[in-house]
């Protein structure tokens, strides 16, 4: 079977790819021609991964799906949310000054609990279906590790005494919100007997 993964981050391609496998092959808005922008402009994880996915299958005619993932911060009411890739000023996706002004909000705050929430929506043939996958954690004090992206140097998931960024990327996916998500993904497609 042939997806498209309607994104233009190699990194969330790479992360995909690594943990489907063989199973699917995953083409990219690249590998199709699509050098849209698609916007994500909705208040929720699920609207965005909608709205992506629905946008390349109206111009395309693919099976496809999208994602959008959210840090939700428990002592900043759930901050950045859905917001996660423009939290800070400026034209957005600027991972270290996203890390920097949540650092900062944190500041003096004693409880440091979070989670990633990843939705993914898939769309084939007339069918619309939504997964999600949820890690918790904490927000360290400071960036630690140098692997991954985002948020993953200040995200220690429960139960880890490393953070995201200072984990392998197949200790990272057997646990990550995405990783998750994925293997909703995959129970969804064999369920549906796609693979």
């Amino acid at each position: 079977m042939k997806l498209v993964f309607a994104t233009n981050n190699t990194h969330k391609l790479e992360e995909i790819r690594s943990i489907l496998g063989d199973s699917v092959e995953i083409l990219s808005l690249k590998d199709i021609g699509c050098h849209e922008d698609l916007s994500e402009d909705s208040e929720t994880l699920e609207g965005n991964a909608l709205q992506k996915a629905r946008r390349v299958k109206e111009l395309y005619g693919v099976d496809c799906f999208a994602d959008d993932t959210g840090l939700e911060v428990t002592a900043l009411n759930g901050e950045p949310g859905v917001r996660s890739a423009r939290y800070a000023p400026g034209d957005g996706h600027d991972s270290k000054a996203n890390m920097s002004l949540l650092l900062e909000n944190m500041k003096g705050k004693q409880d440091r609990r979070a989670r990633f929430r990843t939705v993914i929506a898939l769309l084939t043939g007339e069918e619309e279906n939504l997964v999600e996958g949820i890690v918790e954690g904490e927000i360290t004090e400071n960036p630690e590790g140098h692997d991954g992206f985002g948020y993953d140097p200040i995200f220690k998931p429960t139960g880890y005494e490393k953070t995201f960024a200072e984990m392998s990327s197949d200790e990272k996916n057997a646990i990550s919100h995405r990783g998750r998500a994925t293997q909703s993904l995959v129970k969804l497609l064999r369920n549906r007997k796609f693979i």
